[in-house]
């Protein structure tokens, strides 16, 4: 490895994607992707380079904001930068990053091993109204936008030859994600529904806005991973192929399925004992909740169940247990301050009719205020915010509150995805259930899950044994909930952290194999970032 000279404090520029931080680099090194990039603030290591010791200072691109958590601290202590330092007179050897293979940046191990043509461009597709978008090795996605187009749709009798000149000017005139919203005079289109692309023309100007004005990024430099829902057809993914490689000129594309990404950003979790693409996905948006099984990185497509409750819904059952109490909310506002509450104060409790006393007892401590202004006359309002707390999200559990027509919890969803799914797999996956997505973040989600589905596998056991008469004693079946920093945006840093390996570019499909194959291709994407 190259002496790299380190500039002095007058020389150092803050690296352009973490400001926030105020890290410092040396001149030379202009972003942390380059393989000369040495952060003057990071981990200390020493490295010995013809006999001579020296000290190099560097971080890890993608894991070191939760290097402390993830069992790397033995070898030294966390500053007030969290990351870890290491005493360079120890000789103590640089740990391994416990991430999908990603070593720390200028240790020994990444020399040889870490070799990536370029950044790889992470692109997200949220299963039903929002598109994350970034760059692999981030932790968290660089935009996150509503997945809609504003284009301008004209009424006007015109001749053709003014009819050719609009159509293309129209064409440059339309604006994606929130700036789309703004727009009251243009039609709002929505190019994705249900996690599906149905508009392909619109869907491609809109990917065009994404990479050009968004990333500001040339995509004939940069490798793709881009997302699909399970249950996805193999037509959808040579559409897509062929406007990746086509329009874009990618030099690679790879598309993943969502639950598997979520079950490999699942890794970061302390619960994690061995890395697996064998589990249950319950990914819960704004708009559905999808219970997915997957077995060594393939989705069982047979057992996918959706569950009718989601975010919306709690949304609007916490605004409708408002309007019953008349607490004075504007009209136009009561579903704002829904969505509000439900996100600010929320939780799961662990027995409804227990919660209910708690309250009844001592108001003041379980009671609290939510202050809103009135858009109107800009007056200040306030409610007292109380059984709305638990009652919101308890309708995973009992969704009968809010859906007469749906009587199954989530936790018996569960149980019976996992019993329609082969036999050798339900181990696995009783062990395995992975929470992916925005509603699953309230507290104590996965703590009420877990323990309601234990219950549900126990009392079948204990069925099973007195059916044959106390002659079989079934062997105990250990359930586990997985929950970690990353639920929220599991999709995206599933498919950050992978497409962040080598191995990522070694299983993508290239320009010369679609030119060579054609868009068939794409209909097979390998599964890989499992290691033993």
């Amino acid at each position: 490895m190259p002496v790299l000279k380190m500039a002095d404090e007058g020389g150092a520029r803050a690296c352009p994607d973490w400001p926030a931080q105020g890290r410092r680099y040396a001149a030379a090194a202009e972003h942390p992707g380059s393989k000369d990039a040495k952060p003057q603030n990071g981990i200390t290591f020493t490295e010995k380079n013809g006999g001579e010791e020296r000290g190099v200072r560097s971080k890890c691109r993608l894991c070191s904001p939760v290097a402390g958590r993830a069992g790397v601290g033995d070898l030294g202590t966390r500053d007030s930068r969290d990351t870890l330092l290491l005493d360079a007179a120890s000789g103590a050897k640089l740990a391994v990053c416990p991430f999908s293979g990603m070593y720390l940046l200028g240790c020994e191990h990444e020399v040889g091993e870490i070799s990536l043509h370029e950044d790889a461009m992470v692109m997200a597709c949220d299963i039903y109204r929002y598109t994350k978008l970034g760059y692999a090795g981030n932790t968290e996605p660089q935009f996150i936008i509503p997945s809609c187009i504003a284009i301008r749709e004209s009424a006007k009798v015109v001749d053709q030859a003014q009819r050719r000149v609009l159509r293309g000017v129209d064409d440059l005139d339309f604006f994606i994600g929130d700036e789309a919203i703004d727009k009251p005079t243009y039609a709002t289109k929505w190019p994705i529904r249900h996690g599906i692309i149905e508009d392909w023309d619109l869907m491609e100007r809109f990917m065009e806005q994404v990479v050009f004005k968004y990333l500001r990024a040339e995509p004939e430099d940069h490798y793709f991973l881009m997302t699909e829902p399970p249950l996805n057809t193999p037509e959808n993914r040579e559409y897509l192929a062929e406007i990746m490689f086509e329009s874009f000129n990618v030099p690679g594309l790879y598309i993943a399925v969502q639950a598997v990404l979520a079950l490999a950003a699942s890794w970061t979790s302390r619960q994690v004992g061995e890395r697996t693409l064998t589990g249950i996905v319950i990914d819960s948006g704004d708009g559905v909740t999808h219970v997915i099984p997957v077995a060594e990185g393939y989705v069982i497509g047979s057992c996918i169940k959706h569950i009718p409750i989601a975010g919306r819904d709690i949304t609007y059952f916490i605004q409708q247990l408002l309007r019953e109490r008349e607490v004075g909310i504007p009209p136009e506002q009561s579903l704002e301050t829904a969505k509000a509450i439900k996100e600010k104060y929320c939780y799961i409790c662990p027995d409804i009719v227990k919660e209910f006393a708690k309250y009844d007892v001592d108001p003041q401590k379980w009671i609290k205020q939510y202050a809103g202004i009135n858009a109107i006359n800009q007056k200040k309002f306030i409610i007292d915010v109380g059984y709305e707390r638990f009652l919101g999200p308890e309708i995973f559990f009992h969704p009968e509150f809010a859906n007469p027509d749906f009587m199954e919890s989530i936790s018996d969803v569960v149980d019976e995805v996992i019993q329609n799914c082969p036999i050798d797999v339900r181990r696995p996956l009783y062990k395995n259930v992975v929470l992916s997505g925005g509603s699953t973040m309230f507290r104590d989600f996965g703590r009420r899950l877990q323990r309601d589905l234990k219950r549900v596998v126990d009392a079948r056991l204990k069925l099973s044994e007195e059916l044959s008469g106390g002659r079989i004693k079934p062997r105990p079946v250990e359930v586990q909930v997985i929950t970690h920093h990353m639920q929220r945006y599991a999709v995206w840093f599933g498919g950050s952290m992978l497409a962040s390996t080598p191995e990522f570019f070694q299983v993508c499909h290239t320009k010369k194999d679609y030119e060579e194959y054609g868009p068939s291709i794409c209909r097979h994407n390998p599964v890989f970032g499992v290691m033993s």
